[in-house]
């Protein structure tokens, strides 16, 4: 279990992760812009596709008001791609196997599900600024719902 959480002013974790295409991404890549990093359990579940939906569907509103989106999960590239083309996903999903970089920005670890506790992703948001400090932390967020208050907690208005 992690009892690693985030907190607003922490310095993000950095990472390189491939995404659906095996292409590697780095947070640093990002330097300068702000940008959601969202964790997130398996991808093509629904909820899980219910989040990534919404996401895609406030793309253009979250990247206007300056914001870059990133989703990761412990899914391997070919299952993300396989998500991408399926959910027409227009924002990077990047793939961490070994838990690595859930881990140390605290999106892994117990939770309860269905009323027993177990290992597994804790989905999670964080809008990391453009020096690259946790600006807003947020675990154990719902899956539906969530984008719409996470634009309304940022003050994007359309």
């Amino acid at each position: 279990m992690t009892d690693q959480r985030l907190a607003v002013g922490d310095e993000a974790p950095g990472f390189t992760l491939p995404d659906s295409t095996g292409k590697n991404v780095s947070l640093s890549d990002f330097r300068g812009q702000a940008v959601v990093v969202y964790f997130y359990p398996a991808a093509s579940t629904p909820g899980c596709t219910k989040q990534a939906c919404d996401f895609r569907d406030n793309l253009a509103e979250l990247n206007d008001a300056g914001y870059q989106v990133l989703g990761i999960s412990p899914d391997k590239p070919e299952k993300l791609a396989k998500f991408v083309e399926a959910e027409k996903l227009t924002f990077p999903l990047l793939s961490d196997v070994d838990k690595e970089v859930l881990s140390a920005w605290g999106a892994f670890g117990e939770k309860k599900n269905y009323g027993r506790i177990v290992q597994g992703v804790i989905r999670s948001t964080f809008i990391v600024d453009a020096e690259g400090k946790i600006a807003k932390a947020a675990y154990n967020v719902r899956a539906t719902g969530h984008v719409a208050k996470l634009i309304r907690d940022l003050g994007i208005s359309a």
